[in-house]
């Protein structure tokens, strides 16, 4: 099976209008492609702020501040992701830029303006802290859903419940992870991932969801570690889709001269 890529997300957006027919479907790869579309391809392309409070086992917190831009080569294909840190100072200028892809690992770049080095990220690392956070580089363009086999294990009245588990077990710190679909907008709303001893260790839940121009969007998703403590956050707003972000600025040359045009509101 390859459906794409999904799982709840930093920058998730929904494809379905809310009240949509929620007549239940049985065949979970269809379920996985809608959730896939719903997560990640809101528009032809999108631009949002954000705000991540990250909240260590000690209850020491840390700000980031940034801006996303999204574009889709396709709707359901191949992506491109920038992301500019604005807050706090020392990580101000830093650029995180993936390029999404369908039939291979992601590639992703991840710029420092203090060394003035841009350093690719390793397939490898896909899975480690994104700058600081519980949420993994991996989550920003999603885990491609053909690295995992998934089956529908209950349909409640508000949601799929699936469970997917790992085709390559050594890749991966999970053993399995169980994912709850909203039946209505196909949102993946929690997911839970479980370890060798079948515990869950890391829980990803959307906690709010907005209209934005006909797209239900997640506006506030948490992420929190149940056995090692600490948390994240990450709030989303001044969301905008359809703002006709140029193909040519998902590159390495606006990593180090980033196209403010495209980072201020209504820039388009």
């Amino acid at each position: 099976m390859n459906t794409g890529k999904w799982i709840v997300t930093l920058f998730a957006g929904i494809a379905l209008p809310l009240g949509a027919s929620s007549e239940a479907l049985t065949e979970v790869d269809e379920i996985v492609e809608r959730a896939n579309l719903a997560a990640y391809y809101s528009g032809e392309d999108g631009r949002s702020e954000a705000r991540m409070m990250i909240e260590d086992s000690q209850g020491r917190r840390q700000l980031r501040q940034f801006t996303v831009l999204r574009r889709n080569e396709e709707p359901g294909g191949d992506q491109d992701y920038m992301v500019f840190f604005s807050r706090p100072s020392d990580v101000r200028g830093t650029v995180f830029l993936v390029a999404k892809h369908m039939d291979r690992d992601d590639d992703r770049w991840l710029y420092l303006p203090g060394l003035d080095l841009v350093r690719r990220i390793s397939a490898s690392d896909k899975r480690t802290s994104f700058v600081g956070s519980h949420f993994y580089y991996e989550d920003v363009s999603g885990r491609n859903p053909a690295l995992d086999e998934h089956r529908l294990v209950e349909t409640t009245d508000a949601h799929y419940v699936l469970e997917s588990t790992p085709r390559d077990p050594a890749a991966v710190e999970f053993v399995r992870y169980v994912t709850r679909v909203d039946r209505e907008t196909f949102l993946p709303m929690k997911t839970e991932y479980y370890d060798g001893q079948d515990r869950v260790y890391r829980v990803m839940e959307v906690a709010q969801v907005e209209d934005v121009q006909g797209y239900p969007t997640a506006t506030r998703s948490l992420i929190s570690m149940p056995l090692e403590g600490g948390s994240t956050l990450m709030e989303f707003r001044s969301i905008e889709y359809d703002v006709g972000l140029p193909e040519d600025i998902f590159s390495e040359r606006y990593l180090r001269q980033p196209p403010t045009r495209w980072l201020q509101r209504d820039g388009g």
